[in-house]
């Protein structure tokens, strides 16, 4: 049987029909490296990397700013977050909602500088980022980096990024945005000066496959190279060459999943971001009233509002998220349980360390899914 997929907050699946397509032809016909010949397949394989950057740039309208292209998201906050130069006692602002990949970065980082990491301010009844405090806070103790996961993947809850960012760029503060829940989803002008740097994941809200993630970057915007080695340019010289974006792609590129990626952009243009998520908002209002009609399950961290996606996390009474999850799994649904790498927003809805249910659909979630899966919580409630 199908499985009936909700954990699109980890990765989109299905992808579009198109994305399998073209990577399947592309790489049988120009799976070769990018930059390391003149023949007619380099070249190919070039000119789809290069276009697949405009694509990026042209969805997030950012053509003022560059694309670096990594291989996970992860690769890319470890980019941005080392490259930075660090003096003791600069001020990072994080939300609560950060991923591992950004906190475990920067309690290593804290282990060679005198580093002061404050937590923006959230409000746990309205589920709002208290924005008149953030400012009196960030007069108080001047931001130097800040750092905002622009939606929640456990709670799906979107931040003001371009207010914020507004704010402490005054104190002259590097703001980055982690994009990775709604590149592609939410229209966000990335090339909004006051941003200085943006991490996007194509496997997810882009609709690409695994193994292609990456920076938006200023060009103006000094930081050190994460990866060293190859790059076909100025190969003579020991030092990274300085050419944007070379000085950070070390090392062959991954052709197929960029090439997916490609497929997966063009795919957003013809459908349009704007019909996407009023369709993910037509579905995700279908799982909330199914979840919301069982006395057993408790929602946490959710309100009905605009600022929301569709990621949802539940607690089942009498039952661990883990249990939950197991029998959901044996009943052919996907879902995540845990902590999802994110243990301050867990400790800030008292989940923790239990963790919860996360429930997480996409464009391609079916009604037929959604029965399923009101199905098999009907099972449960009964035989609890």
């Amino acid at each position: 049987m199908k499985v009936a997929y909700f954990d699109n907050s980890a990765t989109t699946f299905p992808k579009p029909e198109e994305v399998y397509t073209f990577m399947d032809r592309f790489y049988r016909e120009n799976g070769v490296n990018v930059g390391r010949g003149q023949h007619r397949l380099a070249s190919k394989a070039s000119a789809l990397v290069d276009e697949t950057r405009r694509l990026l740039q042209e969805l997030l309208h950012c053509k003022n700013k560059g694309v670096i292209f990594t291989a996970t998201a992860t690769e890319g906050i470890n980019l941005l977050l080392n490259g930075i130069e660090w003096r003791d006692g600069m001020n990072i602002y994080i939300s609560l909602f950060e991923h591992n990949s950004v906190t475990r970065t920067l309690h290593q980082l804290q282990k060679r500088y005198r580093l002061n990491i404050e937590i923006l301010d959230f409000d746990r009844e309205s589920l709002d980022y208290q924005l008149e405090k953030i400012e009196e806070k960030f007069d108080k103790v001047n931001p130097d980096v800040v750092v905002m996961s622009h939606c929640s993947n456990v709670f799906g809850i979107l931040a003001p990024v371009e207010e914020i960012s507004k704010m402490s760029k005054k104190y002259g503060a590097i703001n980055i945005v982690d994009m990775c829940q709604t590149a592609g989803l939410i229209d966000l002008n990335v090339g909004n000066e006051n941003i200085d740097a943006v991490i996007f994941a194509g496997h997810k809200t882009l609709y690409g496959p695994l193994g292609v993630s990456g920076v938006i970057l200023k060009r103006d915007m000094k930081i050190e190279p994460l990866i060293y080695g190859g790059t076909g340019v100025d190969s003579a010289n020991q030092d990274m060459p300085e050419s944007f974006p070379e000085r950070y792609e070390a090392g062959s590129h991954n052709i197929l999943a960029i090439s997916g990626l490609n497929s997966a952009l063009k795919w957003i243009e013809k459908i349009g971001i704007e019909n996407i998520h009023n369709k993910e908002r037509e579905i995700f209002s279908k799982l909330v009233k199914i979840l919301s009609s069982y006395s057993n399950i408790e929602i946490i961290g959710y309100r009905e509002r605009e600022k929301q996606v569709g990621v949802i996390s539940c607690r089942f009474k009498g039952y661990s998220a883990d249990e939950i999850g197991q029998v959901l799994s044996d009943m052919d649904i996907a879902v995540r349980t845990g902590l999802h790498c994110s243990p301050l927003a867990h400790k800030f809805f008292d989940t923790f360390p239990a963790g919860t249910v996360r429930f997480s659909i996409g464009y391609f979630t079916s009604d037929e899914d959604l029965e399923r899966l009101d199905s098999a919580l009907r099972y449960i409630e009964e035989n609890s």
